[in-house]
């Protein structure tokens, strides 16, 4: 199902007469600013994403000297 030419052209009125004509170019430049931050975030988020998980791996794989603690609780429980 994709978009037609009246679904776009009902869109582009509504968004005029909220918005108003004198407004619409600066509201147009906000939305554009919002997705070129939104992109830039994604690609620089991939980097410590891509950390963490190899953190998260590393702590699934040693659980380390709390779960070892907490082991030795459950057994003397």
């Amino acid at each position: 199902m994709s978009i037609g030419v009246w679904q776009v052209v009902i869109i582009l009125v509504i968004v005029v007469i909220i918005f108003g004509a004198g407004k619409l170019p600066h509201v147009m430049g906000d939305v554009a600013k919002g997705i070129k931050n939104f992109k830039k975030g994604m690609v620089d988020d991939e980097p410590q994403t891509k950390q963490s998980i190899r953190e998260s791996e590393a702590v699934e794989a040693d659980p380390g000297p709390k779960a070892e603690k907490a082991e030795a609780e459950n057994k003397q429980s």
